[in-house]
């Protein structure tokens, strides 16, 4: 394992300046009556993607069925899912004029077919009223249901995302019971199988959590045998006393050697870095991925 000291050492800091566009989309929001996991789970990267116009779009409420040790998002009973939600998901993101949508999603294991008709019908809606933007989903593990992630996947989002979150020997402690590490791989394969050609996956492994260096390596290796285009990495941030200690930090240069190694691996992106997220510099890592260049950032974060 790498040293964690030396100058390439760092401090999590998070700077959120009101004011412009960050106000304009929190206007839209509330306009919409939308959630947005930039909020519920306290990402570390709000002030950045929304002063860009970047929002991941929380469906189905913000109220999950699970509990996973590691994540700040609110857990019990959800309410039901709302009908039009999809729709104002659409208008709202015509109304930001964004070039690249996210939509993500809780758990919901209340719901009989785990909230993927859901996914699937906001796709459509995006589809119709923003037929020039990518879009990227980040869903739930639909219970490893084949049916359901081919319901989402053969609506034909630019990028199907689900999280493998953390090492195999570590995902029994830090993700809720129903979970599973090959669970999530066989979404993700599942997902590259029913996806219409060119259609890319990806997942995020946060780090911190008690994992070892080869650990880290096994699972990227899984991911890529698992036909995973795009991967993240990221540290894992204490959000409140209620969640899992952090066991490590890692240098920015660990990120840096981790990140070579899964290009070696064949990842055809990869975004490697503290305060990254599943869905921070998304557009970024989609035209990476794609070949094409990203605007005024040809360089990986």
């Amino acid at each position: 394992m790498p040293s964690t000291s030396g100058p390439q050492s760092w401090k999590p800091r998070v700077r959120v300046r009101p004011g412009g566009t960050l106000e304009r989309v929190s206007r839209v929001l509330r306009k919409y009556r939308l959630a947005t996991v930039c909020e519920s789970s306290l990402c570390p990267n709000i002030g950045e993607c929304w002063g860009s116009g970047t929002v991941t779009f929380m469906i189905l409420g913000d109220t999950c069925t699970r509990a996973c040790r590691f994540c700040y998002v609110k857990r019990g009973k959800p309410a039901p899912p709302e009908p039009d939600e999809p729709l104002r998901v659409a208008l709202a993101a015509r109304e930001l004029g964004l070039r690249y949508v996210v939509v993500t999603s809780v758990s919901r294991d209340d719901l009989p077919d785990a909230g993927a008709s859901h996914f699937a019908s906001t796709i459509r809606e995006l589809r119709k009223t923003l037929p020039q933007a990518r879009i990227e989903v980040l869903t739930p593990d639909f219970w490893g249901r084949e049916d359901l992630v081919a319901m989402v996947a053969r609506e034909g989002p630019d990028v199907f995302a689900h999280n493998i979150e953390t090492v195999r020997r570590l995902t029994p402690r830090v993700r809720d019971p129903r979970a599973g590490y090959e669970r999530s791989l066989e979404v993700l394969r599942l997902a590259k199988k029913h996806g219409p050609p060119g259609m890319l996956t990806k997942s995020s492994i946060l780090l911190g959590l008690g994992e070892e260096w080869g650990e880290i390596l096994e699972a990227m290796r899984d991911l890529r045998e698992a036909g995973v285009d795009i991967l993240v990495l990221s540290q894992y941030l204490r959000p409140s006393p209620a969640q899992l200690p952090v066991a490590r930090v890692y240098t920015l240069g660990e990120f840096k050697r981790l990140e070579e190694e899964a290009y070696k691996m064949g990842f055809k992106a990869v975004v490697a870095h503290p305060l990254a997220r599943t869905s921070y510099r998304a557009e970024w890592a989609y035209l990476k991925a794609v070949g094409a260049n990203a605007p005024n950032n040809r360089r990986a974060p």
